[in-house]
């Protein structure tokens, strides 16, 4: 059974930073592509950044590139998404995500298995 936990939000300043952790457990964790979503309250679950299982190719969310970067560590069976120079239209839930087959990365429902989320929350 496929587990994703995230981790590493919290409170911060706009302009501040922080690293989103999710640690997946269960079947083979190097085969997966990977992505990153975020949901604020009334609106849908948009899509934040993506990542190959060989870490080969990322893919981002117009409104976070520059500002966010994936990465994963295969060894520890951990993707990340670290968040700079946040500001208050971050604020959202951000969840993990298997990506099946050959979906779009970012197309929620692309994804089969997913974490309970971690709150970000960006003060002006």
């Amino acid at each position: 059974q496929v587990r994703l936990v995230e981790s590493g939000g919290g409170l911060v300043q706009a302009g501040g930073s922080l690293r989103l952790s999710c640690t997946f457990s269960g079947r083979t964790f190097a085969s997966k592509d990977m992505g990153w979503f975020r949901q604020a309250p009334g609106k849908e679950r948009e899509f934040v950044s993506g990542i190959s299982f060989n870490a080969g190719t990322t893919y981002y969310a117009d409104f976070a590139k520059g500002r966010f970067t994936i990465s994963r560590d295969n060894d520890r069976n951990t993707v990340y998404l670290q968040m700079n120079n946040l500001n208050p239209d971050d604020t959202a839930v951000y969840l993990c995500a298997t990506k099946w087959g050959l979906s779009n990365y970012r197309d929620p429902t692309g994804y089969n298995y997913w974490g309970q989320g971690t709150q970000v929350t960006v003060s002006s």
